[in-house]
């Protein structure tokens, strides 16, 4: 009963964040920067509303240096992330956004090896080759590099490194990166009024409720995540994963009608080779491992 809560759970999560190109472009005439700004605001007010109700705010005072350094650059990377997003998919680049979080996982692998000094199986490095090679197709493609696709999955891939090491539950996390956000997205949301640029307050009262959901919009998804992740095992929440770019990329190419020529095809088809490898290989060894653990009888 709970592997089906979780499932249920995680797959709501997945479809939420895959559905965010139908949702950011619904908050226009506001910019990226705006739309950036006002979410890490009223992630952040979210996020504190539900830690003085539920948790309240004695876990501060046990967080070390470490952690503060660490979510902090969490924080930068996925102000990065939500910016570069929101761009791609208000400037008709949901497709190339999908690719980003397609190859995220060939990015988390990669990361191990770089950084951790992680030590890769065969047919990960297999999945690797394949990925790059995605990634040259995709680049004689579009005529350029994929930096959308990359910088979402390098930035994505840094932020789940950081969080993995900062070792807190997601709702203290969130809300620590966002109040060190919070002053320079004050500053972005000031700034943005001044110059008469602004669409809170401008754009009619649709506009502004649009806009103030976004922090329930943020913290929905994730605690959705949070609440399969104690439910499911990690191979199961790892392909629930995929969820979130194929309905990014459906809702590019059925509903906002983006090109896909045939070399764009090749490079995405290559992609879901690379990750149907390093999923068999995944799915493989954790059976392997299942089957080895020894049996503990009890006296």
């Amino acid at each position: 009963m709970e592997a089906k809560k979780g499932l249920v759970y995680g797959f709501a999560a997945y479809a939420i964040w895959g559905l965010f190109p139908l949702y950011f472009p619904l908050l226009k005439p506001a910019g990226a920067d705006e739309v950036l700004a006002h979410r890490v605001i009223w992630t952040l007010v979210s996020m504190g509303l539900l830690l003085a109700v539920t948790r309240g705010w004695s876990w501060i005072r046990r967080m070390t240096r470490r952690q503060w350094l660490l979510l902090t650059v969490a924080a930068t990377v996925i102000a990065v992330n939500w910016g570069t997003y929101i761009v791609a998919v208000n400037s008709g680049h949901t497709i190339e956004a999908s690719l980003g979080y397609f190859i995220n996982p060939l990015i988390t692998v990669l990361i191990g090896v770089v950084l951790l000094r992680e030590r890769l199986r065969p047919w990960q490095w297999g999945a690797l080759a394949v990925g790059a090679a995605a990634v040259v197709v995709l680049t004689v493609d579009y005529g350029r590099p994929p930096w959308i696709a990359l910088v979402l999955a390098l930035t994505f891939g840094t932020y789940g490194l950081m969080k993995k090491s900062a070792a807190m539950p997601s709702a203290e996390s969130l809300a620590v990166e966002g109040a060190v956000l919070a002053l320079p997205a004050l500053g972005l949301m000031i700034w943005i009024q001044t110059q008469d640029t602004a669409a809170f307050g401008h754009a009619g009262t649709g506009n502004v409720l649009l806009i103030l959901s976004l922090g329930v919009v943020t913290a929905v998804p994730l605690m959705l995540f949070n609440a399969s992740a104690q439910r499911l095992p990690l191979t199961s929440l790892g392909l629930l994963q995929y969820v979130a770019p194929v309905l990014q990329f459906l809702v590019g190419l059925l509903i906002q009608h983006e090109a896909m020529p045939t070399s764009r095809w090749m490079g995405f088809t290559l992609v879901w080779v690379a990750l149907s490898v390093l999923t068999w290989d995944a799915l493989r060894t954790a059976r392997r491992v299942r089957t080895e653990e020894p049996v503990t009888v009890a006296a």
